[in-house]
């Protein structure tokens, strides 16, 4: 099952954001890693996957030339 972070980027743009386990639900946020981190500690989270949601999305296409 795949899942979309399309309305947590929507919310969060520019922002890092403290993510529960499930990968879906925003547990905190911030404008540093370490301030997303904080904050869901301070609610109770001890190990929420961290994550940026960037301000503008890009297509990347990589290739080894």
């Amino acid at each position: 099952m795949s899942i979309s972070w399309e309305k947590i980027y929507q919310q969060y743009k520019g922002q890092w954001v403290a993510l529960a386990q499930d990968e879906a639900t925003v547990l905190a946020s911030g404008k540093t890693a370490k301030e997303a981190l904080s904050n869901a500690v301070s609610n109770g989270h001890q190990n929420p996957v961290i994550a940026f949601m960037p301000k503008e999305l890009m297509t990347y296409v990589g290739a080894q030339v």
